[in-house]
């Protein structure tokens, strides 16, 4: 098979909030892809914060492997930027461009992409006419662009709808109130922006002739901004759209229900250009499952949070019925400064969510509770499950050389962290770590 053309869209903190998974957002483009593509159900980042999850796609590795524990613009880089996916792919003869958001570098030059298009925002209203412009451009084929949208990320944009602040719903772990479901309804608003966006992409290869010949991937890098979402292990923080249309099986308008990870992105992509796969990638390759020579191509997937705004170490372990997540340091109130600010938060906060204790390690059963509300860690009918997946965790941690095996983990030299015990990440930085 010709080598395709790769597309690579992806924006912040939208979840699986659009459209095709059936949630009341318009999103007509997205659902557009949906249609002609394949869509999964059940795809997860690797690590719910912005860069980390990021990190992770375009690596194949865990956050704690490739070094994105934290938030590159708050100090944090890759190990190794050779890396990143443009690498592997430029030595199987394509021509990589950025357009927009990418969040792992303060310097984007460091990346390694052969065109950078610098227009000082990452918003739809500027970012989709640049890569417009790209693509009319008639770019080098094969080709890698990867296009980066702001949207949905805070600040939100005012409600466009009138109906959305009345009669919208907010998320399901938030209670429904005048302020949350206005919050929502400001959400609503970016994400169709965000939808404009992706359309114009679609728009602009099919007039350039080149959708025949292209792979789409359309992401996001964790779960909504909001309490209880991301920055969280949950599936809530965890649970992210992928939508993948184009050569190779990925057409068709179906769905899957096989569990995903992003890590296995990278050695999907690298598999279809037929470029070399790194023997030390973590991810694993989705075109047997879109083959239909395999159901599924994991029985398990992990997760982590290290910092984010501030230091909130976590790892968790998820199968098709059950999660673990395990709470490391010595906190265990809830981590007010990773979670954005929001008229939801300030609800929360006046209800006295901010001294509720956690738990040090939750254990939930996704079928009885899809909404992760009931911890069963001490339950003795699941004594096996859990043991079994303590252990796995462990194991999973011990292969990798996970740091927090050691003890806590540092931030590096110099980094912006928040003190854990504040409220918001506005809020003065910790002294920072001398080099």
């Amino acid at each position: 098979m010709t080598p395709p053309n790769i597309v690579y869209l992806h924006s912040h903190d939208t979840g699986r909030y659009v459209q095709p998974y059936g949630h009341q957002i318009p999103t007509p483009n997205i659902q557009r892809l949906a249609d002609q593509g394949l869509l999964f159900r059940q795809a997860f980042c690797a690590a719910p914060t912005c860069s980390g999850s990021r990190a992770c796609l375009l690596t194949g590795q865990w956050a704690h492997v490739n070094g994105m524990t934290g938030l590159a613009h708050r100090g944090w880089t890759l190990r190794d930027y050779g890396r990143h996916i443009v690498h592997p792919l430029q030595e199987a003869g394509y021509w990589s461009a950025l357009v927009g958001e990418q969040h792992i570098t303060m310097q984007p030059e460091v990346l390694g992409y052969d065109h950078v298009v610098d227009i000082g925002t990452t918003r739809v209203h500027s970012i989709a006419p640049a890569a417009l412009q790209l693509l009319r451009s008639r770019p080098p084929q094969p080709f890698f662009l990867s296009i980066g949208f702001f949207e949905t990320h805070r600040e939100f944009f005012e409600p466009s709808s009138v109906r959305d602040a009345l009669y919208g719903a907010p998320p399901g772990q938030l209670p429904d109130t005048p302020a949350t479901r206005a919050d929502m309804a400001a959400f609503k608003a970016s994400a169709r922006s965000l939808d404009q966006g992706v359309g114009a992409v679609l728009h602009g290869l099919d007039e350039a002739g080149l959708a025949d010949d292209t792979l789409v991937v359309l992401t996001t890098d964790h779960g909504l901004p909001f309490p209880g979402a991301k920055g969280t292990l949950s599936d809530r923080g965890l649970g992210v759209m992928l939508i993948i249309r184009g050569p190779a099986g990925f057409h068709g308008g179906h769905v899957t229900d096989a569990l995903v990870s992003h890590v296995d992105i990278y050695p999907t992509l690298l598999e279809l250009a037929g470029a070399t796969i790194p023997p030390d990638t973590h991810g694993r390759s989705l075109l047997p499952l879109v083959g239909k020579q395999a159901t599924t191509v994991r029985e398990e997937l992990f997760a982590e949070l290290t910092y984010h705004a501030a230091y909130d170490p976590q790892r968790a372990i998820r199968t098709e019925r059950h999660k673990l997540i395990r709470h490391f340091g010595d906190r265990l109130e809830p981590v007010l400064p990773n979670v954005d600010d929001s008229p939801s938060k300030s609800l929360l906060i006046d209800a006295g969510w901010g001294s509720q204790p956690r738990p040090r390690v939750e254990l939930y059963d996704l079928i009885m509770d899809p909404g992760e509300m009931r911890n069963l860690f001490g339950e003795p009918e699941l004594a096996d499950t859990r043991e079994q997946l303590e252990e796995r965790l462990h194991e999973w941690m011990v292969q990798t050389a996970d740091p927090l095996l050691d003890g806590p983990v540092p931030a590096p030299a110099g980094a912006l962290v928040n003190d854990p015990a504040g409220v918001s990440a506005a809020e003065a930085f910790l002294e920072p770590t001398a080099t």
